[in-house]
């Protein structure tokens, strides 16, 4: 499926299911990893990830195109347009659009490996783990005013 392919399919769910036209850009973002679609307030158009056609299958796409329609049509009507709204929970329910989209079954993973940074006080000999590291020549120890060196553990 092209952008041409998509601009047509979601025009056809815009009348079919909203009853009104879609007349503006859909179009396949490469660039998206965290969600399926994204609606642009200031241009209303329509990005949405490849990703999910390519491994949730057409279902899962034209559930993300419900959706990003439905924040598209409550903008543009001046209602309320996104996720905590009444008007919006109500038009999911009413088109039968998913409120959030599923996982990527193929989605990379996070790092999980976060480094511990343990710093000792040359005074008092106080203790301080930290994820993130600690500029030696600006701070000292919270507790005796001592400098701090940083212990390899």
């Amino acid at each position: 499926m092209d952008n041409q392919d998509l601009q047509k399919l979601v025009e056809d769910i815009s009348l079919r299911f909203f009853n009104k036209p879609f007349r503006h850009i859909a179009f396949f973002n490469s660039r998206l990893r965290t969600t399926g679609g994204r609606y642009m307030l200031k241009s209303h158009d329509i990005e949405l990830n490849r990703s999910y056609l390519e491994q949730l299958g057409e279902q899962e796409l034209i559930g993300i195109i419900k959706h990003e329609l439905c924040h598209y049509h409550l903008h543009l009507e001046g209602k309320g347009y996104q996720h905590r709204d009444h008007d919006f929970k109500a038009l999911l329910k009413q088109v039968d659009a998913p409120r959030f989209c599923s996982t990527l079954p193929n989605r990379p993973e996070k790092k999980s490996s976060t480094t511990i940074r343990v710093y000792k006080c040359s005074g008092c000999s106080q203790l301080y783990r930290r994820k993130r590291r600690i500029d030696l020549s600006r701070f000292v120890c919270g507790k005796c005013r001592g400098k701090l060196v940083e212990i390899h553990v």
